[in-house]
């Protein structure tokens, strides 16, 4: 079940919302909008991301980018340790079968129980999953990269927007009429560069860091909790090999917890 991150959608929300405030409280909200800044940042901005991925990469980059941001806390290997120790039990007493109508909270850790539950070869379920595990380490790799170059981007053709400005403003120092227009542009496209890296790439970029980590670490606790419980390892067994995956505070308080 999707689970929304609400530290996320309030972090955007109320970054934006603080940044039209302070544009309220000085002045004209129509001030700020100006459509060739947006042209130039946003539509430059993608069409430089577009030179270097293909379109189907970008459009896998955003889903998975925007579901990573809004998507709630993973389980943590604490907690994984323990419910793959509860299924190595429930495996030791009533055997592979008894999995069949088990509610697993981890849908990696749920298709590998299946895997045991239907009779699969070790070989067969190690290389299934770990297929699968590379392939979603590489969808996240993949999103951070196209987020990171629209990041970059952004900023870049605010300059360039900038430049484009003040080249219009020079251009026409005779006409007092046109060097306001001019102006804008020069100014609104870096503040539009900025926006959009510092409150929407970047941190979606750090955020499929963040998340690549984790996945890589849980996904590769559960291949390994879920081989040895269908080698039928004993549960004591499991939970000892599986410990090794958590941070020592972590081993002394689940040991004090046990």
């Amino acid at each position: 079940m999707f689970r929304m991150d609400l530290a996320t959608l309030l972090g955007i929300v109320g970054a934006f919302a603080i940044v039209i405030t302070a544009i309220f409280l000085g002045g004209s909200f129509g001030q700020f909008v100006d459509v060739p800044s947006m042209l130039i940042v946003i539509g430059g901005g993608l069409a430089a991301t577009l030179i270097r991925f293909q379109v189907s990469d970008i459009a896998a980059a955003f889903t998975t980018a925007f579901k990573v941001a809004l998507s709630g806390k993973s389980a943590s290997p604490r907690d994984l340790i323990s419910e793959i120790t509860n299924l190595g039990e429930i495996v030791r007493k009533s055997g592979p079968l008894g999995l069949e109508n088990v509610d697993v909270s981890d849908p990696v850790l749920a298709k590998g129980v299946q895997y045991i539950a239907d009779g699969y070869e070790l070989e067969f379920i190690k290389e299934a999953m770990e297929r699968e595990r590379d392939l979603q380490l590489s969808r996240l790799s993949e999103g951070k990269r196209v987020m990171k170059a629209l990041g970059d981007s952004a900023p870049a053709f605010g300059m360039i927007g900038t430049l484009v400005g003040l080249v219009q403003m020079l251009a026409n120092m005779d006409d007092p009429a046109a060097i306001g227009p001019s102006m804008a542009v020069a100014l609104l496209t870096t503040l539009y560069g900025a926006l959009i890296s510092n409150i929407l790439c970047l941190p979606m970029v750090d955020k499929l860091d963040a998340k690549f980590d984790v996945d890589e670490l849980n996904q590769t606790l559960i291949i390994d909790g879920v081989c040895q419980i269908r080698e039928s390892k004993s549960p004591a067994l499991i939970k000892e090999m599986l410990v090794a995956y958590l941070p020592e505070k972590a081993r002394v308080d689940l040991a004090e917890a046990a």
